[in-house]
């Protein structure tokens, strides 16, 4: 029972009503060991009753760097629903959990989203409860998997309760060093128990989830709790002594009465005085016992059968068990699971055993288990000497965990392998494999630590390349753009084989956008003189990437061959698709080739959902939207953006979170939205772990925009001239952004402002040979002057802006040519041109925009048009909303569009059946007709 709580009842029965009632919740437990989070999960269970399917797990700190464990024992009840999902969710999971090949080309953070679908799957006959105790012990793997679900928990009656020790208690989120070291710590080095928590560990993955921090019982309630469960109770100054120690801490209520020896130790920290009071208990037990509860609390999954049959080997029988259950120390489950009382227990009997004991207990689980990882593991928990065919079995795990997305779990298993490995080469080579995982993991510091130490052991020029490649990477996703490119370029100068220098460079490129319009070119022109062959799977983009952008740097190239041409090719010579095709879909932005652009993108984003390559996602989204946006689809790219910006959130991808939220406050800007744009843009501009300068240009011309719509000429033409002059003047936003300048500089009396960046436009629009970018040089031409030769050239603008399909840009040219006529008192020929502005800024929702066609109308003489309602209903529904609502008027069921969405079947009903009464109708079958409409 619970001794007070009612705040953590009542919000545990708030989360079980919600459920009960289709909708799903997220509540996480944070407090001190023994603060009382595990009995709040129990009060859970036994409210959730018979009505609720339960499912449940508990990080341990021995399994922190097993990729998967703690999901796979969460999720184990139901792979018999796995056949339910996707295809690539499904196997996703199934190579996740060793039921399925793992192939070098898997998604990691596909596993979260196969999480939420099997969650969905589990609720989808009644509720469902789940329940995770010890999250700050789970294996990253799984913690990114749960939280990828956790975030995306909408309406599928799902109820996800998480309980984790504050930080600082010992142990960090998402993979501790705590413990991984025991036995291994004599090779590798490791801290052992209570050392401290890897450089840069914090609880950040935890970061937005609702919480509920457990303090001290209340005095009342801990004498309750201090009466009823000592039989003996402490009376006078002991029992004083005791509730201002405990601090209304239920465990050390309910422990440390044990014994006088507790009570003498008040200079300890709690945790430790609940460890000595613990190993109290349990050195009184036999010694058959204390070994067999040794082997149990090292064995991560509690497994009866593995658990026997190891102590039996250390000569502890199952009879052994009986005084361990019978003072209340373990139970075994229904399930033949091993459950420790309280988890501080678990480590108390592991603190408390010599290293002989342990090593002893690793090797005899490494024996009693079948072969496979989990026995690799613990056999080199156990080695003491270097052994060569334990450090290839670990380097097997190793490729096996990359293999499934878990590069912490390849990282841990590559660094302890080189500590097993006899020959120096052998394990330099082992190294280098860590630091490059640790890098795909984010673990920059520890990346970093693993290549200065492969570093000094080898004199190879391919090993240091590979190293400082890793360098490079750790100062790129902490925003140090010019140390990143300079590691880059230099390594592709060694002597290396091309295919390698082709990577190096185009990472290299991705570095050098961000540094300035020099360092680009540096790095295409050695791009470009690269010795590859026509078979190199990088060949293809290593000849288009610069022929695409060193003409718009002012720059000679060859001529520019059509984006699909070389998607093909480089498919026809192994290229992974979509990733390595990415940086294509950038680079034919970079010259205005949006047409291909809006193509391929949209062609490699369907491939990527069907492959369930959900990383590239984000990325791919970002450029779509980009080409969407030209073409004046603003509410097409502000779905795309939209999804693509919450992938980017759930997968901690912060460059690209960055990226979209500016992209979506330009949206915003367009449509006149100040509170949304000013809060997207500074979401983007927010410093983060990764590339924070990313959204920087997007960022500061979605709110010159919106200067520039509200009419605030001074503020857009500031911003704009920074953006356009400055290191990012190169960049795709900051080159679209030059017709604004112009635009704002003009209306200030200021046209000198704009007369460098113009010069470049058109250098630039000349070197793209595109209609539309030659309209809008006209354009800006005709605000330039001379005044004389401006209406040739809008006429001429506007001649060009119809042949192509960009309705944004047509409109405000024929705004500013309106505006032009009224000036020179030609009010008759202003008017049409105004009108049309004014449709077509109604139709797109640019509001700033339709209200000075507005204006502008009515100073011509005519009575302007009210403010047009809505053209269609379609603009009351969120960008989810919408998108949902196309899927499902192509004829796709719930399950489909789940399937493309990465949502789960019931949320996507929930939407449909918010969006319903939006769009006047009452069911699916209306769907087609009014979006037709």
């Amino acid at each position: 029972m619970l001794y007070g709580r009612e705040r953590e009842r009542a919000a545990v029965d708030a989360l079980l009503d919600g459920a009960r009632g289709g909708r799903s919740g997220v509540l996480l437990l944070r407090g001190e060991p023994g603060i009382g989070k595990t009995a709040v999960l129990e009060y859970a269970v036994a409210a959730a009753g018979d009505g609720f399917r339960v499912v449940r797990a508990t990080g341990v700190e021995y399994e922190a760097e097993l990729p998967f464990a703690g999901l796979s024992l969460l999720l184990a009840s139901g792979l018999d629903r796995l056949d339910a999902l996707p295809g690539p969710q499904r196997r996703s999971l199934e190579s996740a959990f060793g039921l399925g090949e793992a192939t070098g080309g898997a998604d990691r953070l596909l596993a979260g989203l196969a999480t939420l679908g099997l969650l969905a799957e589990l609720a989808s006959e009644r509720p469902l409860l789940c329940v995770v105790d010890d999250v700050q012990w789970l294996d990253r793997s799984s913690l990114d998997a749960l939280l990828i679900a956790a975030r995306r928990l909408r309406a599928e009656g799902v109820a996800l309760l998480l309980a984790a020790r504050d930080t600082g208690a010992g142990a960090d989120v998402g993979g501790v060093a705590a413990g991984v070291g025991v036995g291994a710590g004599a090779v590798v080095g490791d801290v052992g128990a209570d050392g401290p928590a890897r450089p840069g560990a914090t609880a950040g993955p935890l970061a937005g989830l609702p919480e509920l921090r457990l303090t001290g019982l209340a005095e009342p309630d801990a004498v309750r709790l201090l009466d009823d469960r000592t039989g003996a109770p402490l009376t006078g100054p002991a029992r004083r002594r005791l509730l201002a120690e405990a601090a209304g801490n239920p465990l050390a209520l309910v422990e440390l009465p044990s014994g006088e020896a507790d009570l003498a130790s008040g200079g300890l920290a709690l945790t430790s005085r609940l460890r000595i009071a613990f190993h109290g208990q349990v050195t009184g037990l036999p010694p058959a016992t204390q070994t067999l509860l040794l082997v149990a609390a090292a064995e991560e999954n509690g497994a009866l059968d593995v658990v026997l049959a190891a102590a039996a080997a250390l000569g502890a029988g199952a009879d052994a068990l009986e005084p361990a259950e019978r003072a209340g120390l373990v139970t075994v489950g229904a399930d033949r699971r091993f459950a420790f009382r309280h988890p501080l227990l678990r480590a108390a009997v592991l603190q408390r055993a010599p290293l002989q004991q342990r090593l002893a207990a690793h090797r005899a689980l490494g024996e009693a288990l079948e072969e496979g990882d989990r026995q690799t593991w613990h056999l080199a928990l156990a080695a003491t000497a270097p052994d060569a065919g334990l450090a290839d079995a670990l380097e097997r795990t190793a490729a096996r965990a990359e293999a499934r997305g878990a590069h912490g779990g390849a990282a841990a298993a590559y660094e302890r392998a080189a500590g097993l490995t006899p020959d120096r080469d052998g394990a330099t080579r082992r190294l280098v494999l860590a630091a490059e995982a640790a890098t795909e993991e984010g673990k920059l510091e520890l990346a970093e630590a693993l290549a200065e130490r492969a570093g000094a052991r080898t004199d190879s020029v391919f090993a240091h390349a590979l190293l400082d490649q890793v360098r490079a990477v750790a100062h790129f996703w902490r925003g140090a753009y010019p140390a990143a490119y300079r590691l880059l370029l230099d390594a592709a100068a060694t002597d290396i084989e091309p295919a390698h220098a082709a990577r190096m460079l185009l990472q290299a490129f991705h570095a050098a956008w961000y540094v300035g319009e020099e360092p680009v070119a540096t790095v295409l022109d050695r791009l470009a003189a690269l010795p590859l062959g026509a078979d190199e799977p990088l060949a293809p983009l290593a000849r288009h990437l610069p022929a695409a952008v060193l003409p718009a740097l002012g720059r000679p190239a060859d001529p520019l061959p059509d984006v699909r041409a070389t998607a093909a090719a480089a498919r026809k010579a192994g290229a992974e698709s979509p990733v390595d095709l990415v940086q294509l879909c950038g680079a034919t932005l970079v010259l205005g080739r949006d047409h291909e652009t809006l193509e391929l993108a949209a062609e490699l984003t369907a491939e990527a959902r069907a492959k369930g390559t959900v990383g590239v996602l984000p990325t791919l989204q970002f450029f779509l939207a980009e080409a969407e946006l030209f073409h004046g689809r603003h509410r097409d790219a502000e779905v795309t953006a939209t999804e693509g910006l919450a992938l980017a959130r759930d997968t901690g991808q912060a460059q690209w979170t960055s990226q979209l939220a500016s992209l979506l406050a330009c949206v915003a800007a367009f449509a006149g939205d100040d509170g949304r744009c000013a809060e997207l843009a500074a979401a983007a501009l927010v410093p983060g772990s990764a590339a924070p300068a990313a959204g920087e240009p997007w960022a500061h011309w979605a709110l010159a925009l919106l200067d520039l719509g509200r009419g605030r000429a001074a503020a857009a033409a500031d911003r704009l001239h920074a953006l356009t002059t400055g290191p990012y003047r190169h960049h795709v936003g900051a080159t679209r952004a030059v017709p604004d300048l112009v635009e704002a500089a003009v209306r200030l009396g200021e046209p000198e402002r704009a007369a460098e960046p113009y010069e470049r436009f058109a250098r630039w629009a000349g070197a793209a040979g595109t209609p539309w970018a030659e309209a809008l040089r006209l354009r800006c031409q005709a605000l330039l002057g001379p005044d004389e030769f401006a209406e040739a050239a809008y006429l001429a603008a506007l001649d060009l802006h119809e042949g192509v399909h960009r309705p944004f840009e047509r409109a405000r040219t024929a705004l500013l040519y309106g505006e032009w006529l009224r000036r020179e008192r030609r009010r008759t020929d202003a008017r049409p041109h105004l009108g049309a502005a004014l449709e077509t800024f109604e139709r797109l929702g640019a509001e700033p925009w339709a209200d000075r066609a507005r204006a502008e109308l009515t100073a011509t003489g005519t009575a302007a048009p009210a403010p047009a309602v809505a053209a269609s209903a379609l603009t009351a529904l969120t960008p989810q909303e919408l998108q949902i609502a196309r899927l499902a008027a192509r004829g796709l069921t719930n399950r489909d569009i789940a399937a493309q969405l990465f949502l789960s079947p019931r949320t996507v009903g929930h939407h449909l059946y918010k969006a319903y009464p939006k769009l006047g109708i009452a069911s699916r079958t209306e769907l087609a007709a009014v979006l037709r409409a």
